[in-house]
């Protein structure tokens, strides 16, 4: 502002006289900026979709405030998550990446709404479609695609790979279909434990909804009053299956039984967020486990493997895209209320594509781990030790 006052003096002054049409216009540009930026909506409510209940009298509320801050943070997020999955798509078609890659654009509301309801002290634990929870538990872009393509910078370095990323109270990132259920539930078990007010966040697909595994996590859960948020993210297909060639019953909240349940929108990542609040104060009120499905949609196939159009049609993908994209949705929402201008969502998208894209370079340009580093943090804190290799009388060492 002292700046701005500065040059517009100098105008009035006309000791500019040479640069004066320059100082002009950027004096003008200087006070136009901050009339439109005193002139954004700081805040704005809005109507979100009713959640359907299981066991519950009253459920997460109609309405969920969005300040312009929140809004533009979101917004940035989901972008980042969007770009740097399609990056991924094309890095694995050039054989880059290699190996299994399940890429989680379509479902960024899932992930941004489920951190905007919890706290980074909290715990979270998912399947294998993890790039976009790494990167809202902490993890950067360029330690993301630096794993994916299995470089020494990577945020596991360089040995996990897609399905196998964490960060501090994030536990990956897993491959066996269903298993990070059980382990959620030990996470839980320890929150409770130390009586540290903590929750954890377990999260699996509509395709890991019929493992025997998740039901007897439920009923440990249950009987022991875990703080512990399911959460099912319903893509409408397991693999190539739809949900309904698969589970005799859809309504995968009330799998749950005597567990409480939400069924939510999950392209909307207000209501996500909005529920995910209303379930953490559940489980920390010491009422237990509760249950929520986000009914959401993945634009890419299961995998990379997948061409994704064998099993559903493109225009059904066209249509989601056009319908309910969760990014299109919070972008509207903030440029109808006057929170964000298109200029300023502009200048994001391109800060965003500069990221992704430097990222990319260092993730193909930063060297493999060495073969010494093979067998290496096997224990977080232990001596060196002496490891076989893939022979007798090859041996490698250790370290933590």
């Amino acid at each position: 502002m002292q700046k701005m006052l500065t040059i517009i003096a100098n105008v009035l002054r006309g000791g500019a006289s040479r640069n004066g049409a320059q100082v002009v216009s950027e004096a003008a540009s200087m006070v136009a900026s901050s009339r439109s930026y005193a002139d954004f909506t700081p805040e704005a409510t809005f109507d979100i979709k009713k959640v359907d209940l299981h066991r519950l009298e009253e459920g997460p509320p109609l309405t969920a405030t969005l300040t312009r801050e929140e809004g533009l943070k979101y917004y940035r997020t989901m972008q980042t998550i969007r770009r740097m999955e399609l990056k991924a798509d094309q890095l694995y078609k050039q054989k880059i990446i290699r190996g299994f890659c399940h890429l989680y654009d379509g479902q960024e509301a899932c992930a941004v709404g489920i951190e905007g309801g919890i706290t980074l002290s909290d715990h979270l634990i998912t399947a294998y479609r993890a790039h976009g929870y790494t990167l809202t538990r902490g993890g950067t872009v360029r330690e993301i695609m630096a794993e994916l393509t299995g470089r020494r910078g990577g945020i596991a370095k360089g040995k996990g790979g897609s399905m196998h990323m964490y960060t501090k109270n994030f536990y990956g990132g897993n491959g066996i279909v269903g298993a990070q259920v059980p382990l959620g539930a030990g996470v839980a078990l320890a929150c409770k434990y130390l009586g540290n007010d903590q929750l954890c966040v377990s999260l699996y697909g509509d395709g890991a909804a019929n493992q025997g595994q998740i039901f007897e996590t439920y009923n440990m859960s249950s009987l022991w009053k875990l703080p512990i948020i399911f959460i099912c993210e319903n893509n409408q297909y397991g693999m190539g299956t739809s949900v309904e060639r698969s589970s005799a019953s859809t309504e995968y909240y009330k799998r749950g039984d005597y567990i409480p349940g939400l069924r939510v929108d999950g392209m909307d990542v207000l209501c996500v967020r909005e529920a995910t609040k209303f379930a953490a104060d559940h489980c920390r009120s010491g009422k237990g486990p509760i249950l929520m499905e986000l009914q959401t949609y993945r634009y890419h196939g299961h995998s990379m493997s997948d061409p994704g159009v064998s099993y559903r049609t493109r225009e059904e993908i066209q249509e989601v895209r056009s319908k309910s994209d969760p990014i299109s949705m919070l972008k509207d929402r903030m440029l109808s209320n006057n929170m964000a201008s298109i200029d300023e969502l502009k200048e994001i998208d391109i800060a965003v594509r500069k990221e992704i894209e430097d990222a990319a370079q260092f993730a193909t340009t930063d060297p493999e781990p060495p073969l010494d580093d093979l067998c290496s943090h096997i224990f977080a804190n232990d001596q060196p030790f002496e490891v076989r290799g893939a022979t007798p009388w090859t041996k490698l060492t250790s370290t933590s």
